[in-house]
């Protein structure tokens, strides 16, 4: 909400603004572009808004069990301990849900549970943009990003009395995003502050689940280091997900792709060739052998689900699946586009608008390298020789990419609306 805004003056414009655009008509203020885009993406998926609610609530069982395997769950202490004092004098409640939206736990003062029991904010209910809207949980989820959606921003006129704060938590390994916290109370309590809040304390849940990764690490450090130092030739130690904790008589990766069912014995691994593995207590070692790995044959870019995009790497070692974070997703698409490759300046464009920053490009590309060995090549930056390289669109133009600014992905999602390619097929590559 602009600031110095009256917010009860506010909420009125929005209303109209609200009735003005779902009736197709000019209406007396734009909405912000965050809250259009998700707006449009409401209309195309035809949600009602004056029955647009939340999806059933799940069974008592599937949502312990859901809790059960959150990531989460031990920090949930210490995100009460953040929010609560807040929820209390502010009249909020506080909640947590899972990467899809789902609704794990809710907690806040008894007069404002009833308010949420009304909205069907509730334990087990589904708060995707799908299941209930535009709203903070599922659109800062969408968009992957803190957000706030006050009143008549809500697609379903029926949460317009509220007002919502969200902030996503990514796995800080990888950046997947594993859930949100949210502050929602009464449209009349709105404050900026509030977003800002649980943006610092979605900040802080990483900054906990990244000291834990270390910890893990360091203990399978120690549990490796007497096997390690008999061993005279190359050797890795990686935890379950492939991060290295350690290494002798070679430069490590951060981080080897593992197949889903790595099993002890023998293995080719991207970027290691042929490896024998021997399952540690939380890990694995690796020993790669001697010779060049074959090089991958074809990359299938898969941005149809906008929640979950991820890259496939075929050869004749096998297929691999990885779930690259946003900006490697922009930079494999803009790269998809460019068969002849591009410079660091080329894409500093296509991602920023500035071609000066050309640090942060590499960086970024070197990461990528290091994740995909042998599928993109420097010097210009490009796809390996002989690669087939594919990519999966989503079925509407807004939905690709739907987080990402870069200003070469908003220019495809233009050429697409514009019939440039076709919904459903593959963009071009």
């Amino acid at each position: 909400m602009p600031a110095g805004v009256d917010p009860r003056d506010y909420a009125r414009l929005l209303r109209r603004v609200h009735d003005a655009v779902l009736a197709g008509d000019s209406p007396p203020a734009r909405p912000r572009p965050v809250i259009a885009d998700s707006w449009e993406r409401m209309r195309r998926s035809r949600i009602d808004p004056d029955d647009a609610r939340p999806a059933p609530v799940l069974a008592r069982d599937d949502l312990q069990t859901l809790r059960g395997a959150s990531p989460l769950a031990d920090l949930l202490p210490m995100l009460r301990d953040a929010l609560m004092p807040v929820a209390e004098d502010a009249s909020h409640v506080m909640v947590v849900t899972d990467d899809r939206g789902r609704l794990l736990w809710r907690d806040g003062p008894v007069r404002m549970r009833r308010m949420a029991d009304a909205m069907g904010l509730v334990e087990g209910s589904h708060w995707s943009e799908e299941a209930a809207g535009t709203n903070a949980v599922g659109t800062s989820l969408a968009v992957d990003r803190p957000l706030q959606v006050y009143s008549a921003e809500h697609y379903a006129r029926g949460l317009h009395q509220a007002t919502c704060s969200s902030a996503p938590v990514h796995d800080p390994r990888d950046g997947r995003a594993l859930g949100a916290v949210n502050l929602t109370g009464p449209a009349r309590t709105v404050h900026p502050a509030t977003l800002a809040l649980v943006s610092v304390v979605a900040q802080h849940a990483e900054s906990q689940l990244r000291g834990r990764h270390h910890a893990h690490l360091e203990r399978l450090r120690a549990v490796s280091a007497p096997l390690l130092s008999g061993i005279g030739e190359k050797a890795l130690v990686v935890d379950s997900d492939g991060w290295t904790a350690t290494a002798v008589h070679m430069d490590p990766p951060r981080r080897v792709l593992l197949p889903r069912r790595l099993q002890g014995g023998g293995s080719r691994l991207p970027g290691l060739g042929e490896c024998a593995v021997e399952p540690l207590p939380g890990g694995w070692l690796l020993r790669p052998g001697a010779g060049a790995e074959p090089s991958p044959t074809e990359v299938v870019l898969d941005l149809a689900d906008a929640a979950a995009p991820q890259v496939t790497v075929s050869g004749h070692s096998g297929t691999w699946t990885h779930r690259p974070t946003l900006r490697h997703c922009e930079l494999l698409f803009l790269l998809s586009r460019r068969p002849q490759g591009c410079s660091a300046a080329e894409l500093a464009g296509e991602l920023f608008g500035d071609a000066e920053r050309l640090v942060t490009v590499r960086a970024e590309m070197s990461r990528l390298r290091r994740r995909l060995g042998g599928v993109v090549e420097s010097r210009p930056y490009r796809f390996g020789d002989g690669l087939r390289v594919r990519v999966r669109a989503p079925e509407h133009a807004a939905e690709l990419l739907p987080a990402s600014r870069a200003p070469g992905i908003r220019r495809a999602r233009g050429e697409a609306a514009r019939g440039a390619a076709a919904p459903g097929t593959p963009l071009p590559g």
